[in-house]
C-alpha cells in the first residue's frame, strides 16, 4: 500500500441542521476580539518570546486597541507567571483593558493562576479540557461522567479561589476544548453543568470559548456547530459564545467570521495568525475584512507597518509578503492589465468617495502605506504601469503613443534581466532614450525680440555651425511648424510632426512637451523640459531629429555642409 492512501481518513460528520438560519445572516457590528499572541501564539514559537519581547507585544496590542488580552498560561510556566506578575505590580494594565489567563481544570493550578494576578482590576480566568471521544476514550481514559467532573470540579475551584482574591472583578470562561470534535450535545451537556456551578446573569455574563481546536471540517461545519451549540445552551442570554478557530485546512478567518454570523459574540484570535501547526484565526485579516465592507472594526491598524514590525521582532516569523492586508506586496500589481485598471481608477479617485479600486480593496493609506509600491514593473507588467510610475513618481504623463512606444523597451529591459525593473530606473532608461538626446544638433538659446515680444530668435548649433531661426510667436502649432520650416530651410531635411503634447510638470513648475517626427517614412520621439513651453516644445523637435541616424555626422561633414 503506498504510504499516500487517502483510505485511512474519514469524511466529517455533517450537522444535521435542516433549519440553520445562519447563511442569511450578516455581521453588522466588530465582535468583541481577544488576542490570544501571548499564550496561543507564544505557545507556537520555537524560542518563546522573553519577558522584554512580552512586554513589547502587550503595548502592541493596548494600542492597538485590544480590550481583552490572554497573557499567559501562569501555573504552567514561570516565565508566564513572572510577566502577569510585572503587568500587576507595576499597573501596566489600562484600566479598560482586562486580562485573560488560562488554565486547566485543576484546583492547584487553578489557585497559582489566581495568586498570579493579584492586584489586577479584572480578569477573565479561562478554564479549559479536553472532552472529544478520542481525548475520552485514548487520553483520560474515562467516560463523559468522569470528563464533565473533571470541569465541575475546576469551576467550583476557580469559585473558591477567586473569592479569596478581594478587589478583583471575575468574568468565568470556561472551554470544551476540542469542540469542533466533540458530540455537540455532550458540548452543551458539560457546559451547562458548568454554568450550574457558575450561576451567569445578563449583567455578570459566563464566558464560553467553542474552538476549533484542529480544524477537521469546512467553515460551513463549524457554523453549524455554534448555530446548534447556541440554540441548544441553557440561559443563552448569560452567555458570551466565543469562536477560536485553528488554521488546519486553511480556513479559519472563514470558520469565525461565519461563526459570528451563527450567534458567536466574540472572537480570539492571534496578530496575522500565527499558532501552533499552521496557525491560529488573523484577528488582522478578519478586522480588516469587516473594515472593507464599511464596518468598524474597531481595532487601530491604521499603522500595519509598526504591526508586523512588531510581531517579526517578537516572534521570529516572517510575514509573507502576500499575507492578506499587511504583507509587503499584498497592495503591489504586476499584471499590465491590472496596472492598467489601477492607474485609471486612481486617476479620477477623490477623497472621501465611495472605494472602487480594483484589485484593491482598500485604499492603502487606510493602514500607513503610500501608493508608490501599488505598480511595479517587471516584464509581466504593461504600459498602465510604466505610466502610473512616471507620473506619480516623476510627474511625467506621456501621451498613449509614446506609453506603447516606451512599454516596449521596458519589457525588453525586464526580459533581458529577467528581473524587477526599480522606478530609477524606468526614468533614466526614459530620459536616455527620450531626454538626452541633445546632440549632434543642439539647442543654444531663446529669445524674445526686445521691441516686439510677438517674434523669437531659436539659436541652434550643429557641428562648429551656429545659425539662427526667426520666428513669429502665434499658435503654438504655427510656431513649430514655422520652425520646421526654418530647420528644412537651414538643413535641407524636411520633418512632418504626427503628435505633439504638452503639460505642466508635475514634480516641478516646468513644462514638458512630447513630439513625434516623421522623416523619410519613419518615425522619431523627442522629450524636453523647459520653463517656457515653446522651448520645451521646441527642444522635444530638437531631441526627435537626433535620433536620426544620418543626423551623425563626422567633424568634417559637418564643417563642409553648414559652414
Amino acid at each position: 500500500m503506498s504510504n499516500f492512501d487517502y483510505r485511512k481518513y474519514k469524511r466529517f460528520e455533517v450537522i444535521d441542521l435542516k433549519d440553520r438560519c445562519w447563511p442569511s445572516k450578516v455581521i453588522e457590528h466588530s465582535p468583541k476580539w481577544c488576542s490570544v499572541d501571548l499564550r496561543d501564539g507564544n505557545q507556537a514559537l520555537i524560542e518563546p518570546m522573553s519577558v522584554s519581547q512580552k512586554k513589547k507585544f502587550f503595548r502592541l496590542l493596548v494600542d492597538i486597541g485590544f480590550t481583552e488580552i490572554e497573557v499567559g498560561f501562569p501555573a504552567a510556566s514561570k516565565q508566564d507567571f513572572d510577566f502577569v506578575r510585572f503587568l500587576c505590580e507595576e499597573q501596566q494594565i489600562p484600566d479598560n483593558v482586562t486580562i485573560q489567563v488560562l488554565t486547566q481544570c485543576r484546583p492547584e493550578m487553578i489557585r497559582k493562576t489566581v495568586e498570579a494576578v493579584k492586584g489586577a482590576k479584572r480578569v477573565i480566568l479561562h478554564l479549559y479540557n479536553s472532552t472529544s471521544p478520542i481525548q475520552r476514550e485514548k487520553v483520560f481514559k474515562t467516560d463523559k461522567t468522569g470528563i464533565i467532573n473533571i470541569a465541575t470540579i475546576g469551576a467550583e475551584a476557580a469559585l473558591k479561589y477567586a473569592e479569596l482574591a478581594k478587589g478583583t472583578e471575575w468574568i468565568f470562561q470556561y472551554s470544551p476544548e476540542s469542540f469542533s470534535a466533540t458530540e455537540l450535545d455532550f458540548s452543551v451537556e458539560i457546559c451547562n453543568a458548568v454554568s450550574e456551578i457558575w450561576k451567569p446573569s445578563v449583567e455578570r455574563p459566563m464566558y464560553v470559548a467553542l474552538p476549533s481546536t484542529v480544524e477537521m471540517a469546512t467553515p460551513n461545519v463549524y457554523a453549524d456547530q455554534i448555530e446548534w451549540f447556541c440554540r441548544n445552551i441553557k440561559n443563552r442570554e448569560s452567555i458570551v459564545v466565543s469562536t477560536h478557530t485553528h488554521n488546519d485546512r486553511g480556513c479559519a478567518v472563514a470558520a469565525a467570521e461565519l461563526g459570528v454570523m451563527a450567534g458567536a459574540q466574540r472572537v480570539e484570535g492571534t496578530l496575522l495568525g500565527n499558532g501552533e501547526r499552521s496557525g491560529n484565526m488573523d484577528i488582522i485579516t478578519m478586522a480588516m475584512n469587516l473594515y472593507s465592507q464599511g464596518i468598524d472594526p474597531q481595532l487601530r491598524l491604521n499603522n500595519m507597518d509598526r504591526i508586523v514590525s512588531v510581531v517579526r521582532e517578537c516572534t521570529q516569523i516572517d510575514v509573507h509578503p502576500r499575507q492578506p492586508y499587511s504583507g509587503e506586496l499584498i497592495y503591489t500589481a504586476f499584471s499590465g492589465s491590472h496596472q492598467d485598471a489601477i492607474a485609471k481608477c486612481l486617476d479620477v479617485y477623490q477623497d472621501k468617495q465611495i472605494w472602487e479600486i480594483p484589485y484593491l480593496p482598500i485604499d492603502p493609506r487606510d493602514i500607513g502605506r503610500s501608493y508608490q509600491n501599488i505598480i511595479r514593473i517587471n516584464s509581466q507588467s504593461g504600459k498602465g504601469g510604466i505610466v502610473y510610475v512616471l507620473r506619480n513618481k516623476f510627474g511625467f504623463r506621456p501621451p498613449r503613443w509614446l506609453q506603447i512606444e516606451f512599454s516596449q523597451l521596458v519589457q525588453k529591459k525586464c526580459e533581458d534581466s529577467g528581473l524587477e525593473i526599480q522606478s530609477d530606473e524606468i526614468l533614466n532608461l526614459f530620459q536616455k532614450n527620450y531626454l538626452d538626446k541633445v546632440t549632434p544638433l543642439q539647442f543654444i538659446d531663446f529669445r524674445y525680440d526686445i521691441k516686439n515680444k510677438d517674434y523669437f530668435t531659436v539659436t541652434l548649433k550643429i557641428g562648429n555651425s551656429q545659425f539662427d531661426i526667426n520666428g513669429e510667436r502665434k499658435d503654438i502649432k504655427d510656431v513649430l511648424n514655422d520652425f520646421l520650416d526654418a530647420l528644412y530651410s537651414k538643413m535641407g531635411m524636411r520633418f512632418e510632426i504626427l503628435e505633439h503634447n504638452s503639460h505642466l510638470l508635475e514634480s516641478q513648475p516646468k513644462m514638458v512637451s512630447y513630439t513625434r517626427l516623421k522623416y523619410e517614412g519613419n518615425r522619431y520621439s523627442g522629450v524636453a523640459v523647459h520653463e517656457d513651453i515653446i522651448c520645451s516644445s521646441l527642444n522635444a523637435i530638437i531631441v526627435a531629429a537626433n535620433q536620426i541616424k544620418t543626423l551623425n555626422f563626422s567633424q568634417e561633414e559637418l564643417t563642409l555642409a553648414y559652414c
